[in-house]
């Protein structure tokens, strides 16, 4: 820490920050004014792609009935209440981590199924959310506990997220205040557009708006790393440090963090980057009218539906709309249109939200599987560790892909399956069938972790296994399971792909870049090559980004994949509790 300051290197964190507010405090606000400006939009993009309704609806449709439906909503909903006060008067009581998320989760949770039903629930939720957040800043600011007061801040934006589901928030980046839909005019320009522009400037102002800001909250987020390194922390170097510098040297790594951030931008930030709604493009197309300039100079208007039928691209010259193209309504079409006339860039858009919804929580869950018995069998051995290696060799050594293919079929006719048009299916088959590959990856780094003497002294000392475990065996494997969950979220994508290639992925309506490729393969060698030709392009650079970050992040926090002397420790160190 540059600053002079009379603190001992054992104050805490919020000791160090009152000593000097000033930085962090401009860090704080400007991060504030980022998230404030686009907040509906981020809200938007963490509750939409989640399927509440799933947690009530599909206990429920195992019984059947609408009142069951309404009892198991009700019970979801007190779940969530008494979790949530559980876990809020525990860490108030003993500030622990753990009870706080905990409270946090469940609160979300119920936020999320209250915005499912609607109603009098839905305010209710918004107000306890609002209330406990305001409870628990209130209450950490009194005890003087910094930790609390996170936690009320986190829980007050929880609250706002349901708040957006009553009250839209205004958010900067929209295509009402930057549209690019409209028509010609009989004497020449445009009207509807933003600032009279034509439909592709305006589009593609809005999308280098989008991406600018987007790049412009990462650059901020690693300003306030710069910030807390150069004013609130006292070592002059950790282990991270020499992690970051190798990073951000890997020319490679940087190549596919850069892929992964523009495609998380694409899903987050759907709605605004596409030339239309999906409502209006996929879903209910012919409830909308657009407006167009016919060829005797008459502005007339049209179905959205029937202007899709009109712009399909089959092949044909006369029957075709290409990349950067208009349609014969006056639509732009970036990626043209695909066989149903519908256009490409806004499907594709929404499948990036569907691939990334997928991919995150099929390795969420199969990394705390993987995670949870890495450290079991490494803390236990023998007969534990026994178990689960007869467990996952009998599942690796089926056929990954008709596995897969089977428990889809299986499983096509359940409830499951009709959440978010399979991609809930998807992602816990995926779940099942991944998690013998990472438990293998963090099986070694945690055996050697459970011969080191700290674990033999807290064994000794009577500490509980469940503590020795989280305290001091899993932030050293946590490293690595970063570097092979990025390794696996690229194949998870591409089989997600490969899967709506076949018809046994996510179904109509629901957009699927797999999907896609299937509707142009017999059109690949015409005209309207670019409906297969681009979804494919873009699948392969998006896992080769995957793959890429992952390279970076196993280089950077081992440095004997670079060639260091050190051995592995230094590298487990790094990537876990070392720094």
């Amino acid at each position: 820490m540059s600053d002079a300051s009379p603190l001992s290197e054992d104050a805490p964190l919020a000791e160090r920050v009152r000593a000097n507010p000033r930085p962090g405090l401009l860090w704080a606000l400007g991060l504030f004014a980022f998230v404030a400006v686009e907040f509906g939009a981020l809200a938007t993009a963490i509750t939409g792609p989640v399927p509440w309704n799933v947690l009530y609806e599909l206990p429920a449709g195992l019984v059947g009935g609408a009142t069951v439906t309404s009892v198991a909503s009700v019970v979801v909903l007190v779940s969530t209440i008494v979790c949530g006060a559980v876990g809020f008067y525990v860490q108030s009581k003993t500030n622990t981590l753990r009870a706080g998320a905990a409270g946090t989760l469940a609160l979300l949770v119920g936020v999320g199924v209250a915005a499912s039903i609607g109603g009098v629930l839905l305010y209710a939720f918004v107000a306890l959310g609002l209330l406990a957040g305001l409870g628990l800043l209130a209450g950490g600011y009194t005890r003087d506990s910094p930790r609390a007061m996170v936690f009320g801040v986190v829980v007050l934006v929880v609250g706002l997220i349901g708040l957006e589901s009553v009250v839209s928030f205004p958010t900067l980046l929209t295509r009402e205040l930057f549209p690019n839909q409209g028509h010609r005019l009989p004497g020449g320009g445009w009207e509807g557009p933003f600032l009279g522009l034509s439909p592709a400037l305006a589009w593609a102002f809005r999308v280098v708006l989008v991406y600018a800001y987007a790049f412009g909250l990462l650059w901020w987020c690693w300003r306030g790393y710069r910030t807390f390194r150069q004013h609130y922390r006292y070592a002059d170097w950790t282990p991270r440090d020499d992690m970051i510098d190798r990073l951000s040297g890997h020319y490679w790594g940087l190549f596919g963090f850069l892929v992964v951030f523009m495609f998380v931008t694409m899903a987050v930030f759907a709605p605004p980057l596409g030339p239309t709604t999906v409502e209006q493009n996929i879903n209910n197309p012919y409830s909308y009218q657009i407006e167009y300039l016919t060829d005797s100079g008459a502005v007339e208007s049209i179905t959205a539906g029937d202007a899709n039928i009109g712009s399909s691209s089959a092949g044909n010259p006369d029957r075709n709309v290409g990349v950067m193209q208009y349609d014969d309504f006056g639509r732009f079409h970036p990626f043209g249109t695909l066989v149903s006339g519908k256009d490409m860039f806004t499907f594709m858009a929404a499948g990036a939200r569907v691939s990334l919804f997928i991919g995150l929580l099929s390795i969420g869950v199969a990394g705390l599987i993987a995670t949870g018995l890495a450290l079991v069998t490494a803390y236990y051995k023998g007969l534990a560790d026994l178990i689960v290696v007869i467990t996952s060799d009998s599942i690796q050594s089926l056929p990954r892909l008709l596995l897969i293919i089977l428990m889809s079929v299986v499983f096509a006719g359940t409830g499951i399956a009709k959440v978010y048009s399979g991609g809930l299916l998807l992602a816990l088959i995926f779940a099942a069938t991944s998690w013998p590959f990472l438990w293998r990856a963090v099986r070694g780094p945690a055996f050697q972790i459970a011969e080191q003497e700290w674990i033999d002294a807290a064994r000794s000392f009577g500490q509980a296994p469940h503590k020795t475990m989280q305290k001091h065996m899993a932030p050293y494997i946590l490293g690595y399971l970063l570097v092979y969950g990025s390794l696996s979220l690229g194949g998870i994508i591409i089989a997600t792909a490969a899967l709506s290639f076949l018809g046994l992925g996510i179904q109509p309506p629901t957009p699927e870049w797999g999907r896609a490729v299937n509707l142009g393969r017999s059109y690949i060698a015409t005209v309207s090559w670019h409906i297969s030709t681009i979804p494919g392009i873009l699948v392969v650079i998006v896992v080769t980004g995957f793959n890429a970050f992952g390279d970076g992040i196993r280089d950077a926090i081992d440095p004997q994949s670079e060639g260091g002397s050190d051995a592995a420790d230094e590298g487990v160190a790094a990537a876990g509790g070392g720094g």
